[in-house]
């Protein structure tokens, strides 16, 4: 009975050393736009990031607004996003240290094969959104106030075009994500502005195509901030520091450009560029 009950407590202390190891190992949390989550990249690059350091890097994927929010309220340690003016204004109101240029792909719009706004091979967003507005098609808009949702609206404010009035018609809100709003517009055979790593990644592109790309105004740049210790003392800097330096460093950049899907490089690193708006 004695030998059983010095098994039992040696057990238990096992069990209470290897929790308080557990409970020690450093994490910081990352509020993110749900595009890098979506796109794998995470996952390709968190475990070498972890090797390297010893730093367990934990996810919050959300629309870039929110995320935003969430970085304001002191729910993260570090941020990473893709809506620059908003980004400048979140380290201009002190929640943020600086920001890091880190990585930019490119925005696109996707429609129907059959094309009912004759938008195949233009290379205007502007024009491609004006020809959707005239003919009254649909278009599928994530309407959550992401970075996409942001990019989309300056679009359209450059057009000219205030699509809230023909919301529930022609223009459609999901507000959703991205992967919702590509399966809207997939059911739908509507019109939709996405990031190309989640339209690559994304599997259910029915009749859907993409229609118009290359126009220097879809470029889509994403930063990366360190949460200000001065506005929210919980902030864990030095690791967060550890994460951006990492990032921002050779080891960082040269992963983030070796990640590919189906073959596509998704993202092309450009630390230390700071000439995308």
């Amino acid at each position: 009975m004695l030998v059983m009950r010095r098994l039992f407590w040696s057990l238990a202390a096992l069990a209470l050393l290897t929790s308080a190891g557990r409970a020690e190992e450093p994490f910081i949390v990352v509020q993110s736009t749900t595009s890098i989550q979506n796109s794998g990249l995470y996952d390709h690059l968190l475990p070498v990031f972890k090797d390297a350091s010893g730093i367990e890097v934990r996810v919050v994927a959300v629309g870039t607004g929110q995320a935003i929010k969430n970085a304001g309220n002191c729910d993260g340690d570090v941020l990473l996003v893709h809506a620059k003016p908003a980004e400048q204004a979140f380290v201009a109101e002190g929640k943020g240290l600086s920001r890091h240029d880190l990585m930019y792909n490119d925005f696109v719009i996707v429609g129907p094969g059959g094309d009912p706004a004759s938008l195949r091979g233009l290379t205007d967003a502007v024009a491609a959104l004006t020809g959707i507005a005239e003919n009254a098609v649909p278009f599928a808009s994530r309407g959550d106030d992401s970075g996409t949702h942001k990019k989309e609206r300056r679009l359209w404010n450059d057009s000219g075009i205030d699509p809230s009035g023909a919301s529930g018609q022609w223009y459609r809100e999901t507000g959703s994500g991205m992967g919702a709003t590509l399966n809207v517009a997939s059911g739908m055979d509507a019109y939709a502005l996405t990031d190309r790593a989640s339209w690559i990644a994304f599997a259910n592109k029915g009749n859907l195509e993409i229609l118009v790309e290359g126009d220097p105004r879809l470029l889509n740049q994403y930063g990366v901030i360190l949460v200000n210790p001065a506005h929210c003392r919980d902030v864990k800097a030095e690791e967060g520091q550890a994460f951006i330096d990492w990032l921002l460093s050779p080891a960082g950049q040269a992963a983030i450009a070796e990640y590919r899907v189906q073959g596509q490089q998704l993202f092309t690193p450009n630390a230390g560029d700071e000439g995308i708006p």
